[in-house]
């Protein structure tokens, strides 16, 4: 059994245990008594010991670095894929959804993922799993409604931190924008949308939900030229995924 962190350890002293807490090492420091147990009974060469606790200080390390990556990322609620309800969706094209999600081309060769369907057929829920997916393999991600985004970009204009909130989302390896054409977009708004987007075109990937189709985008977009090119822009360069005919999921998994 591990000792606990106030129990005192055997052949450690006050300068070791100072040592590695400097050295942030503390699963080696909170199972001292363990692992030299461990090593005494499976006869360790100093070799094999050494990375053993190599090892073990890095699953460690790689671990909590993973938390704290999803902790960080803003989503509201963890769906994982398996957790998905498949067989309430039969209007999902499964098999190709789960292609693209094992094959994770869309991080390796930054593509975007647009899903399109109506309110409460999971949307968001498959758009979270491929961001956690992205998480737990090492990159950084984050989550954040439309709405959010566009009043994030708009106010950075009026206090001229437009330049370090760009920064901000083009640091992301995955971002993920959900609930698309809920509210209507002014004209600066727009044209900072399409910036984030160009910017981040075949350089990061960005996973997209929306009630709307491409066709309707103007209607809260209200810029026909922009709304075409950011369109054209995303298309070029994303996996689109119709879920239109799909039906509501709510109370089931929420969107």
């Amino acid at each position: 059994m591990a000792n606990h962190s106030n129990q005192p350890r055997q052949n450690i002293d006050d300068e070791l245990i100072a040592m590695l807490k400097y050295l942030r090492l503390g699963r080696l420091l909170a199972q001292w008594d363990d692992t030299l147990e461990k090593a005494r009974k499976g006869r360790y060469s100093s070799e094999r010991l050494l990375k053993y606790i190599v090892e073990e200080e890095y699953r460690t390390k790689r671990e909590n670095a993973r938390l704290l990556r999803r902790q960080r990322a803003n989503i509201p609620e963890m769906l994982e894929m398996e957790t998905f309800p498949f067989d309430k969706q039969p209007k999902l094209d499964r098999k190709r959804v789960m292609s693209l999600y094992d094959s994770f081309d869309y991080m390796t060769k930054q593509r975007g993922v647009i899903w399109l369907g109506p309110t409460g057929c999971g949307k968001t829920g498959l758009a979270t799993s491929f961001l956690l997916q992205a998480i737990d393999r090492g990159y950084r991600g984050y989550f954040i409604t439309f709405p959010e985004l566009i009043q994030e970009l708009f106010q950075s204009l009026a206090d001229r931190s437009d330049r370090k909130v760009f920064r901000r989302y083009l640091s992301f390896d995955c971002l993920v924008i959900d609930e698309v054409g809920y509210v209507e977009v002014e004209p600066a708004q727009v044209g900072q949308f399409f910036t984030l987007m160009h910017k981040r075109h075949k350089r990061k990937t960005t996973i997209i939900t929306s009630n709307l189709g491409f066709g309707e985008w103007g209607s809260f977009l209200k810029n026909p030229q922009l709304t075409a090119a950011l369109s054209d822009r995303l298309t070029s360069n994303s996996h689109v995924i119709n879920m239109r005919d799909c039906e509501s999921l709510r109370g089931r998994i929420d969107e």
